[in-house]
């Protein structure tokens, strides 16, 4: 007969409550999946969810709680939590298979299941590795990079994003096939071995949630299969996608001669005005290239046409190569800097987008046939 009780302010269940059960599928085969883990002890309440994949453990301050663990729906924990009123006490006791939850005159009683039939990631006991870093790095390696994430595809190893640690420095990758997108950090820690782990794109989303607190750290752990984050008052772990990223540095292009540099913001407008028109389902547009000037061109299966000129410094070669107007978008809108640099090769050559100030990003878009 288990059993557990203890008092919160609905305003501080409510938030680690929505976080930990973001990650929890709403229906799930396994009933215990939909179900989040309390743990109390006498000072601290832990919630945690998970999908196998992901888990997340949030932890909240207690007065003298009575102990004990027990798993409860995740979906009508947080719905009830919801639809009480800020600034009220909720009491939460569990005996036997049930839970009683009161708050005011309002009373819920929810079924719970045992907490040892609950999954949880192995503890990394293999921790091969452990730093940390202010969150706005991290966070900047990871909205550097991640609108380049593949989706779905069958080479599962590319449905994330490739973080590596070595060399001086901490850089992630991410590619699709048809572009990719790679950002640097100088990393100060001496390591014997380096080390390259791939986290899954629905950890890549939670993390660009979870990371609000600019100046605060994240420490991270690595293990053989599992990323650990650990911030503040929340864990968040990771299994890690099984596989070996492609030897990105083949596809960064090392001999293009032709250099482009333009004003960033200037460029997108007018990439933006041309996409107006381009074909709904290829997003193609042919750029042209002459001394100091940019054409861009799109048309559609309408015979409708869009032609935008821009003033840019280009001394190169007259060119016309094609591209998927969204990938060269999404590149130039995580650039930062006033002036974009771009180097082009022929017309069947990917072109490379660095900026002037942060050398630590770049951005590869293959070209489209014509």
């Amino acid at each position: 007969d288990i059993y557990m009780k203890f008092t919160i302010r609905q305003e501080q269940l409510i938030q680690p409550l929505q976080m930990t059960g973001s990650i929890v599928e709403r229906r799930h085969a396994t009933p215990i999946l939909s179900n989040i883990l309390f743990r109390v002890t006498p000072q601290q309440l832990s919630i945690t969810g998970t999908d196998l994949e992901v888990e997340m453990i949030t932890h909240i301050n207690l007065d003298n709680a009575q102990p004990g663990e027990t798993t409860l729906p995740a979906r009508k924990m947080i719905d009830i939590c919801r639809a009480l009123p800020a600034e009220t006490d909720i009491e939460i006791d569990v005996t036997g298979g049930r839970a009683t939850i009161r708050s005011g005159k309002s009373r819920f009683t929810l079924s719970t299941l045992p907490s040892s039939e609950f999954p949880e990631l192995n503890e990394l006991a293999d921790n091969l590795l452990e730093f940390s870093l202010p969150q706005k790095e991290l966070k900047q390696l990871i909205d550097n990079t991640s609108f380049s994430m593949a989706q779905q595809d069958v080479r599962y190893f590319l449905n994330g994003i490739c973080m590596e640690i070595g060399d001086g420095c901490l850089r992630t990758v991410a590619t699709d096939g048809h572009r990719l997108a790679m950002c640097s950090l100088p990393f100060e820690q001496t390591i014997t071995e380096e080390y390259q782990v791939i986290i899954p794109r629905k950890a890549i989303v939670e993390l660009s949630r979870l990371l609000v607190e600019p100046e605060s750290p994240v420490a991270i752990q690595i293990g053989k299969n599992y990323l650990k984050f650990t911030f503040s008052s929340l864990v968040f772990s990771v299994k890690l996608i099984d596989g070996q990223f492609p030897d990105y540095q083949r596809v960064i292009p090392i001999n293009n001669q032709n250099e482009l540099i333009a004003d960033r913001v200037e460029l997108i407008q007018a990439l933006k005005r041309a996409s107006i028109l381009s074909n709904e389902k290829y997003r193609s547009i042919r750029l042209n290239f002459t001394e100091n000037t940019l054409r861009v061109f799109a048309h559609n299966q309408e015979q409708e046409e869009a032609e935008e000129e821009v003033q840019v410094q280009y001394q190169g070669d007259d060119l016309e190569i094609g591209f998927n107007v969204t990938y060269l978008l999404d590149a130039l809108q995580a650039v930062s800097d006033q002036q974009v640099k771009i180097l082009f090769g022929d017309p069947n050559s990917s072109c490379l987008i660095t900026c002037s100030d942060q050398a630590e990003c770049s951005y590869v878009v293959m070209p489209m046939r014509l």
